[in-house]
């Protein structure tokens, strides 16, 4: 089993990945600055909610773009809300993926909105992929019995 050191080095290195990477920006590192010995799964919490809502919101996109007559109002204030999420928690590459996304709904262009989704779902995946193998990281430095390190 890796030692406490091990997993911490590990932990910011791949935080540092991440970032590098652009799947995060500061906004996470804000996000994790609110979580203290009161609320010590803050983070955890925060993220399980954005799975939750990204979850219903890409199957309400997919739905939306899939009607006979698509309601490019009704699709743009799904990807809005789905970019504003996704900045909350410094979700970076899928709020970008929304930016791009709200160009076609502007243009109706349903084949751009279309392509969107599907890189939206992609980046939205990889993230949290990312983000759970992180957080599984963080339950080893714990069960160890180490401290989280914090990024500057």
């Amino acid at each position: 089993m890796a030692s406490v050191t091990q997993l911490q080095r590990q932990f910011i290195e791949y935080t540092t990945s991440l970032y590098n990477e652009g799947y995060l920006d500061d906004q996470f590192t804000q996000l994790q600055k609110l979580q203290d010995e009161s609320n010590p799964d803050f983070v955890v919490e925060v993220v399980s909610l954005f799975f939750e809502d990204s979850e219903k919101l890409l199957n309400n996109l997919a739905t939306a773009l899939q009607q006979k007559v698509v309601d490019y109002k009704q699709v743009d204030s799904h990807v809005h809300q789905f970019k504003g999420s996704s900045s909350s928690i410094g979700a970076q590459r899928v709020t970008n993926m929304c930016v791009h996304f709200r160009n076609f709904c502007e243009e109706k262009n349903l084949e751009g909105c279309l392509q969107c989704l599907q890189q939206a779902k992609h980046e939205y995946i990889l993230v949290r992929n990312k983000l759970e193998a992180l957080f599984r990281l963080e339950q080893q430095i714990l069960q160890a019995g180490g401290s989280i390190p914090m990024m500057e």
